[in-house]
């Protein structure tokens, strides 16, 4: 691919580009000599990359490293059927090359780490953050300024999207904003909480313009400012952000230079005498234990699939502490609790345990652990 110059049948493609003063040849050129990273090939990551091909960045990095799975098909748009429990990074960069065989597609396929992350993300200009974790989200923060890379950061909540741009130009980073981590087990995933198909779209999309924004060194970025978007009312609103003079990773007196354990930043480390397996699990209910199998999800998740004969309670009314369904169980008795996967029924445990509970067991990888190692009528989701 020669970046010096744009060939005919570039200039044909690209012609709605060069009409734009704002773009133009040298603009065109600026796209073509461009390096995009998206961490996440999932429903951010993919819009992002159909619009940075089409737009003819030169080289387009891709990291993931999960397969192709049938409930990814409501919002990742580069899949189909034909793709299940195929590699997503080898999808993406076959689709991609359909859109722009020009374009130099480099895939990542393995998990984005501290002990990885510098040595791929070095060589691009701009970073798309297109993960659905806090534990990769700060990764890929910090390590954006330690190698002072721009994070075009995007994430995505049931009608809910959020983006922004990091690190960009003296702007303010994502610890800036979020300093430290919520409790992981007072947020729920989008397989947990559920989220809008076309949601995901909509962000990807803006967070593909803003790199393209960057790349040409056009426009007004959103750095300094965190734009947020609403599906069902059909707003967007904007907060304003500025640089945290203490953030401990891009002020002057900044605390962090290297690296960190980013999940155990986020998670924690887990109390393994309070957790049980989904074998332990079945074992007791084979042997006809006595015991309280308690579902901590919400309802619209409990209508899917539960365990049998599993008691009924809800996340969120327990969170605001409505412990009703607890009232005619005794403190002593033997209780089990379960979600989706696990991080909300162990913040519920903590909850019992300082009301007195004495025996109360999480289950460990939740029913998506159960629907994977016990029973496979149970849906996964």
């Amino acid at each position: 691919m020669n970046e010096g110059k744009l060939s005919k049948e570039e200039q044909i493609r690209y012609s709605r580009h060069l009409a734009l003063p704002e773009i133009g040849i040298e603009g065109q050129k600026k796209l073509k000599k461009a390096k995009v990273l998206i961490v996440g090939a999932g429903g951010l990551g993919s819009p992002a990359a159909v619009y940075l091909a089409a737009a003819g960045v030169g080289k387009i990095g891709i990291v993931d490293y999960d397969k192709v799975d049938l409930s990814n098909l409501q919002r990742q748009i580069l899949y189909s059927l034909g793709d299940i429990g195929k590699s997503k990074t080898a999808i993406i960069k076959n689709q991609l090359k359909k859109i722009n065989p020009n374009a130099k597609i480099i895939t990542h396929d393995k998990k984005l780490t501290s002990n990885n992350v510098m040595e791929i993300i070095k060589d691009y200009n701009v970073i798309i953050d297109g993960s659905d974790n806090f534990p990769t989200r700060y990764l890929v923060n910090d390590a954006c300024v330690l190698l002072n890379k721009p994070d075009v950061y995007g994430s995505v909540y049931r009608f809910d999207g959020q983006v922004s741009v990091f690190n960009y130009e003296n702007g303010p980073c994502y610890r800036c904003l979020f300093p430290s981590p919520p409790p992981a087990n007072l947020v729920p995933n989008c397989a947990e909480a559920g989220v809008l198909g076309v949601l995901p779209g909509v962000i990807g999309m803006i967070q593909a313009t803003e790199a393209i924004k960057i790349i040409l060194g056009k426009g007004e970025t959103l750095s300094g400012r965190l734009l947020v978007y609403n599906a069902l009312s059909m707003k967007f609103r904007e907060l304003n952000l500025k640089k945290n003079k203490n953030c401990p990773v891009c002020s002057e007196n900044a605390a962090i230079k290297e690296l960190i354990d980013y999940d155990e930043f986020c998670n924690g480390k887990k109390e393994d005498k309070n957790e049980i397996t989904v074998h332990e699990l079945k074992q007791m209910i084979n042997n006809k234990e006595d015991f309280v199998l308690v579902d901590t999800r919400e309802k619209a998740e409990q209508d899917m699939c539960k365990i049998e004969n599993a008691k009924l309670a809800s996340f969120s009314e327990i969170a605001r502490g409505n412990l009703k369904i607890f009232d005619n169980i005794g403190k002593n008795k033997k209780i089990v609790l379960y979600c989706h996967t696990g991080n909300r029924s162990a913040f519920v445990m903590h909850m019992l345990k300082k009301k007195g509970y004495k025996n109360v067991k999480n289950l460990v990888g939740g029913i998506d652990a159960w629907a994977k190692e016990i029973d496979q009528q149970v849906p996964i989701y």
